[in-house]
C-alpha cells in the first residue's frame, strides 16, 4: 500500500465506514517467510512448524484479551533460530536437529555475547517445543547460564561532548528539527526514541510549556531550550499538512495516523554521530548517580530496579571514611 491507500484507510476506518485491511499482518506474514526461506533445508521444517506454533499462541492470546507477542519479537525468534541453523550447517557440519548437543549451542551464543541472554530465551522456547514435537529427544539448553552482569555497559557521552551536541541542535539552523528534537529530549530529559516518536500533538500543553512522555505519571516541563526545538519540530510538521496526530510526521506517515518507524528515529541521529541510546544513558547515569533511583524511577514511571543497573561499581567519594 502506498501513502494514499494508507490515508484513504486511516480515514474510512477512523469514521467507521469500512474495516481494517490485513495489509499489516501481511507484511508481517511475508517477513517471517523470507528468515525461513534462508534456513538450509534439512533444517528447514521445524523452525517452520515452530513459527506456526507460536502464531498460533498469538490468535489465542488475542481471542482471550491477553497480552500477544508482537510481530517483531517472533520475527526477532525466527533471526535467531536462522542464524543458529546456517551456523549448524557453516561451523558444525550439522544438518540435523537430533544431534545439536550443549557445545554447539555454546558456541553460537559466544558469537555475539552481548546478545547471549536474548538468544539464549529464544533457543529455549525453540528445543522445549522441538522435544514436545519429537524432534529432539534431549533439551541442550537448560543447564546453560546467561552469566550477564547486571551493571550497566553501555557507553556515554562526555561533558565536552554534551556541550557541542547542545549547541549544534540549539543554535544551528541546518539540523533536522527530528534530529534536533529527538537529541534535545533523550539529552535533557531522559527521553526514549519510543516516547518521542509516539508524542502526539494533544500531549503538548503550551499553557504549562510540558508534554506528556510515553508512561510517565507527571507531565514534563520543558526549559527554554527545549521548547524553542519543539516548536521548530511542530512547524516543520505545519508544513506537511498532515491529519496525522504525531508531532513528528515524515513523508511515509504524513498521510495516515501511524507514528514514525523505528528505523527512522534509529537514524535520525546518523549526521550527530551518537545513536539515542547513548545521549538518553548519559542522562540516566548523571541523574542516578546524583539523585535517588527510586525517585527517578517514579519520574520515569519505571520499576526501581531499571533503575539500579545505572548505580553498578559508582561509589560517592564523599560518603568513603576519611583515611
Amino acid at each position: 500500500m502506498g501513502p494514499l491507500a494508507r490515508g484513504l484507510e486511516d480515514f474510512f476506518t477512523a469514521h467507521g465506514l469500512v474495516l481494517p485491511t490485513d495489509q499489516a499482518e501481511r507484511l508481517a506474514a511475508g517477513r517471517r517467510q523470507r528468515r525461513i526461506d534462508t534456513v538450509p533445508e534439512p533444517l528447514r521444517p521445524a523452525i517452520a512448524a515452530f513459527d506456526a506454533s507460536r502464531m498460533k499462541a498469538q490468535d489465542r492470546a488475542r481471542r482471550a484479551g491477553t497480552r500477544p507477542r508482537s510481530d517483531h519479537t517472533l520475527e526477532t525468534a525466527l533471526a535467531t533460530m536462522r542464524d543458529l541453523a546456517l551456523f549448524l550447517t557453516a561451523s558444525r557440519g550439522k544438518d540435523d536437529w537430533a544431534l545439536v548437543d550443549v557445545h554447539d549451542i555454546e558456541a553460537f551464543l559466544t558469537t555475539l555475547p552481548r546478545a547471549r541472554k536474548r538468544r539464549l530465551t529464544v533457543l529455549r522456547q525453540f528445543f522445549r517445543f522441538a522435544r514436545s514435537q519429537r524432534i529432539v529427544l534431549i533439551d541442550p539448553t537448560p543447564d546453560l547460564a546467561v552469566r550477564e552482569p547486571n551493571g550497566f555497559r553501555g557507553r556515554t557521552l562526555t561533558l565536552d561532548l554534551q556541550r557541542i551536541i547542545f549547541q549544534r541542535r540549539t543554535t544551528d539552523e541546518s539540523v533536522h528539527p527530528h534530529e534536533a528534537l529527538v537529541g534535545i529530549l533523550a539529552l535533557l530529559h531522559g527521553a526514549s526514541s519510543n516516547e518521542v516518536r509516539r508524542l502526539h500533538v494533544d500531549n503538548v500543553d503550551r499553557a504549562a510549556r510540558a508534554v506528556r512522555l510515553g508512561k510517565r505519571p507527571h507531565p514534563v516541563p520543558l526549559d527554554p531550550a527545549s521548547w524553542m526545538v519543539l516548536q521548530r519540530c511542530l512547524a516543520h510538521r505545519d508544513i506537511w499538512r498532515s491529519g496525522s496526530p504525531h508531532v513528528m510526521v515524515t513523508k511515509g506517515t504524513k498521510a495516515g495516523r501511524s507514528p514514525a518507524s523505528t528505523v527512522y528515529l534509529s537514524n535520525v541521529l546518523d549526521d550527530c554521530g551518537f545513536p539515542p541510546r547513548m545521549v538518553r544513558s548519559t542522562r540516566l547515569v548523571d541523574l542516578v548517580n546524583t539523585l535517588d533511583p527510586k525517585l527517578v524511577a517514579a519520574a520515569f514511571g519505571t520499576d526501581p530496579q531499571a533503575t539500579l543497573i545505572y548505580l553498578a561499581d559508582h561509589i560517592d567519594a564523599t560518603r568513603l571514611p576519611e583515611p
